[in-house]
């Protein structure tokens, strides 16, 4: 199919230069494993997961028959005053897996409306004890929790916040970010930095707020989509820490880091910090079909049922209405049997060292290349931007990789490569060798 036998007057397309677009559609039209067909019969590696979604690869039986099957079972069932056997089922597999007490599940459908949801679930849970006036959050620059406008308010991504102005949040503010460029290369190791990261929140943020009004504080364990930014050694230890001291709870946003990406469940796990909260979303059902949700820790669960309030009364007014979607969770249970019968999270480990020694030993040294970092099955190449055309460098070399036949993420002047788990050392050589040959070309 050519991209001419399509109407393209319709369809807005997110996160994408839409006039750039129509002068040159990039339409897929068919995947499996590693590799996506284009509108254009062309064959292109999924060097990014699909924006971190599909760990297992695309296409997988297991997750498609599954999805069938209850397709024929019970395709939808309301979950308010209701539920399926599918999300009890679903939130039990997920609620195992996370680590400490997080064991309970709230479930949406993406995200963003799981930043959302636990801010939302941070704000009753303070005045279930009441704390009702803890009712500041802090995130961080560069930080990214979706595009609702809690996850925009509490996010740090200038241009995702800036057309938004006073309708964010009133009662938000934000942690410096953690990247220190005197740590440009990173090799699979937790960075060490002579740099003070979370001096301003204890020095200056806590107290120009007071931490009794601070309801939760809400980072990314990796900064995903702002390019593959590492935390400090030490720094979400020391975070939590700081939030156990002054009784704030941490959320961490694990929509990337979590299943699989750092080879272990959760970033949690990965760097041995247990959050109050824990937000999921992209690969729990490999991308399928769209699930996310909140995994909670015990202590919010049970105080918000602590109430005078007859049994017929709702504890908790939220939720939505694809909250545990049957056929979502059917896609879960399926997806995360399928990571641990092929053992993909310990091999996600196991090729992130292959991902992170090709690009250390590709990009060091070539033009305008200013920093590379890597861990877990992510890698990350900076450039030096273009003076006066922010993004315009990575963004070019994007557009001339995928014209070779391998999709790469542009974010900013960065280039990310987080293939899916199932990635063979051939399809890491081509997306390396194509990323490389363009920044050479785009000098």
């Amino acid at each position: 199919m050519a991209y001419n036998d399509f109407n393209m007057d319709s369809h807005w397309l997110p996160f994408t230069p839409n006039r750039q677009f129509r002068k040159e559609p990039r339409v897929f039209t068919g995947a499996d494993g590693m590799v996506f067909t284009t509108h254009d019969g062309r064959k292109v590696i999924d060097g990014i997961s699909s924006l971190w979604c599909v760990g297992a690869g695309h296409n997988r039986k297991p997750i498609n028959e599954a999805i069938k099957k209850q397709l024929d079972t019970l395709d939808y069932a309301t979950a308010f005053q209701a539920s399926n056997d599918q999300a009890f089922l679903a939130a039990e597999r997920i609620a195992a897996m996370a680590p400490g007490d997080l064991n309970k599940v709230l479930f949406c459908n993406s995200g963003s409306e799981a930043a959302d949801t636990s801010l939302k679930v941070a704000l009753a849970f303070h005045r279930a004890r009441g704390e009702g006036h803890r009712n500041v959050f802090i995130g961080r620059e560069r930080g990214y929790h979706g595009v609702g406008f809690g996850g925009m308010s509490v996010g740090g991504i200038p241009s995702n916040r800036k057309a938004y102005g006073t309708a964010l949040l009133p009662r938000v503010d934000h942690m410096r970010f953690i990247h220190d460029p005197a740590n440009a290369y990173i090799h699979n190791r937790e960075p060490e930095s002579q740099e003070d990261f979370l001096a301003e929140l204890e020095n200056r943020i806590l107290p120009l707020h007071d931490p009794s009004n601070v309801a939760a504080v809400i980072v990314e364990p990796v900064a995903g989509s702002a390019g593959w930014y590492l935390p400090p050694k030490g720094y979400l230890k020391r975070l939590r820490e700081i939030c156990d001291k002054h009784g704030i709870l941490l959320i961490f946003d694990e929509v990337i880091t979590g299943f699989g990406r750092m080879g272990t469940n959760f970033g949690a796990d990965y760097y041995g910090v247990v959050p109050d909260m824990l937000n999921f979303a992209k690969a729990v059902t490999n991308g399928v079909i769209p699930m996310g949700g909140v995994i909670c820790r015990d202590k919010i669960y049970d105080q918000m049922m602590k109430t005078d309030a007859p049994e017929h009364v709702i504890e908790f007014f939220h939720g939505y209405t694809y909250s545990g979607h049957p056929v979502a969770c059917a896609a879960a249970v399926a997806t995360l049997d399928l990571y641990k019968q092929e053992n993909l999270f310990q091999r996600a480990g196991e090729m992130g060292k292959v991902l992170g020694d090709a690009f250390h030993s590709t990009f060091k040294g070539l033009p305008n290349v200013i920093g590379i970092r890597s861990l877990g099955l992510a890698a990350a190449v900076e450039l030096a931007p273009i003076a006066g055309k922010p993004g315009k460098r990575a963004f070019d070399i994007y557009l001339d990789c995928f014209k070779k036949g391998s999709l790469v993420r542009p974010a900013g002047d960065v280039l990310v490569i987080a293939p899916a788990y199932i990635v063979e050392k051939s399809h890491i050589d081509t997306l390396v060798n194509t990323l490389a040959d363009s920044v050479k070309a785009n000098a």
